[in-house]
């Protein structure tokens, strides 16, 4: 679900800085690749590999004191366009359902409603390559598309921009992803806000992943769930099934410090695609390709 935030309070801003500090401490001493997004807050700056695709058919639910947002369902494609560049939409179908408390007024207040939400369509680009030195590092720049109704709540109104860089690093079946971004929201009763996180991710087998990351964000204003900042620790994985490119994606957090907050995700993912030059389909390996961005 897309949302916009409030103001940026001192406690999330010194959350989200400690945890870009220790991103970059650890990045630089390990190896290889790793992936996150889909299920999780925290992305990834590897972008889909040239000629190949992904899709995700996935609901999601967010929910605080003042209101609960679901993505039910929703739908999301990536295209591996260009070398290093991935092109993004996502098109939600979903609930808001607002607690009509007065003491959260004039948040959480109205009819509950159901229908398009905003679309996103973004650019991720992947501008530095992971060495056995260096870490991958890329922007993952979105356009959130004001397609829902403002007047129900389902949509903010106008366009608005999340402006993110992540890192990620791999070593052996451990993978380390994060990174922190800001968010341009020019509505009323909504706020620019800052947010980040980051992903710890094991592999267990050929079949299973799990995962785990702390994702803070600031608040969001008084048209949003997200009225004060908050920070989650969120769990889940990716369960691979025996058809090349088809997963299970599974999540869910809650807060551990500001407002309560519950976040869940469940989806199905595939990928498929050729590499340039060859008529070989991608790799049927489930570690090394098919990793959801």
């Amino acid at each position: 679900m897309i949302y916009a935030w409030n103001k940026v309070s001192s406690k999330a801003n010194t959350i989200l800085l400690g945890w870009a500090v220790l991103l970059l401490i650890t990045s630089f001493s390990s190896k290889a690749w790793a992936q996150a997004g889909p299920p999780f807050q925290t992305d990834d700056p590897t972008p889909v590999d040239l000629g190949h695709y992904e899709a995700y058919v996935f609901g999601t639910a967010d929910a605080t004191p003042v209101e609960i947002d679901t993505v039910s369902p929703g739908f999301e494609f990536n295209w591996g366009a260009i070398p290093n560049i991935q092109l993004h939409v996502i098109l939600p179908l979903g609930e808001v359902i607002p607690s009509n408390k007065p003491v959260y007024a004039p948040g959480g207040i109205g009819p509950s409603a159901f229908g398009v939400q905003d679309m996103e369509l973004g650019v991720k680009y992947g501008f530095i390559k992971q060495t056995k030195h260096r870490p991958q590092i890329g922007s993952f720049t979105m356009f959130e598309i004001p397609t829902g109704s403002y007047s129900k709540g389902l949509g903010v109104g106008r366009v608005w921009y999340k402006l993110p860089i992540w890192v990620e690093k791999e070593f052996g079946p451990w993978s380390l992803v994060g990174g922190v971004g800001y968010a341009v929201v020019p509505q009323t009763q909504y706020k620019n806000y800052l947010y980040g996180g980051y992903l710890v991710k094991r592999t267990l087998s050929t079949k299973l992943e799990l995962s785990t990351e702390v994702f803070s964000h600031a608040g969001e204003g008084s048209a949003a769930a997200q009225t004060q900042a908050s920070t989650l620790i969120d769990a889940g994985g990716y369960y691979h099934f025996k058809q090349p490119g088809l997963q299970l994606l599974f999540a869910y957090g809650h807060s551990i410090a500001g407002q309560t907050e519950n976040y869940a995700y469940l989806g199905l993912y595939k990928t498929w695609g050729k590499d340039k030059g060859s008529d070989k389909q991608e790799s049927a390996d489930p570690m090394r390709s098919g990793q959801p961005h």
